[in-house]
This record gives C-alpha cells, structure tokens and sequence, in this order.
C-alpha cells in the first residue's frame, strides 16, 4: 500500500466494479478472448507506423478474408481499433485508450518515486 494514496491494488480488487463499467469491460474482454483477434491486435498495433492494411493481415493466418474481416469487425465493434478506406484496401490502427482501459484493470498502481 503507498501512503501518499492508501491504494495497493489493480482496480479490480480495489473495490467492485458498477454494473455499466462490468459491462463495458466485458466488451473488451469478450474481444480478445479470442486467439485470431488477439494476433490481429498484436499485429496491428506492432506494425510498422501503427497502422496495418487488410492486406498486411491476412498472410498470417491460415482463414478465409471473409472470417478475418469478422474478427476485425468484432475489435472494431468493440472499440479496441478504428479502420478507414483507403482505396480498396482498409487500414487498421489500434485505440490506445480502449487498450489502456483493458491493461489498467489488472495493472496494480505503480509506486510513487521517492525523493
């Protein structure tokens, strides 16, 4: 526990979640509880420039691009990445904050920097 803030554990075991934020949470966790979309996450956010085209996706699963529209579809949906046509091809990048929320919950507080 740090003193300054009498705070010592990651949001979910500090106190319970509100019936909206639990739902809104579960959004999330429903999103990447899924291996595929879980690769396609990793992989769009660790592409080059942050962001990664369809076509940059789809060579690394063994799926038809009907399924892999799908899960993005499903990330999307869920807040986790936003999308834009460019052309034929869309383009992919991650939402910080959405990913940040799903790191936070489990994420206990980091200690203060002692002088």
């Amino acid at each position: 526990m740090t003193a300054l803030t009498g705070q010592c554990c990651a949001p979910i075991a500090r106190e319970p979640l509100s019936e909206g934020d639990a739902a809104e949470l579960a959004v999330l966790l429903k999103a990447v509880a899924d291996p595929v979309r879980l690769r396609l996450l990793s992989m769009i956010g660790s592409h080059a420039g942050g962001e990664a085209c369809v076509c940059d996706l789809t060579d690394g699963f063994d799926l038809t691009a009907p399924t892999i529209s799908h899960h993005l579809k499903v990330l999307r949906t869920a807040g986790l990445i936003g999308s834009e046509r460019r052309g034929t091809w869309v383009y992919y990048w991650v939402i910080p904050s959405a990913v940040a929320r799903l790191g936070e919950l489990f994420t206990p507080l980091a200690e203060p920097v002692s002088a």
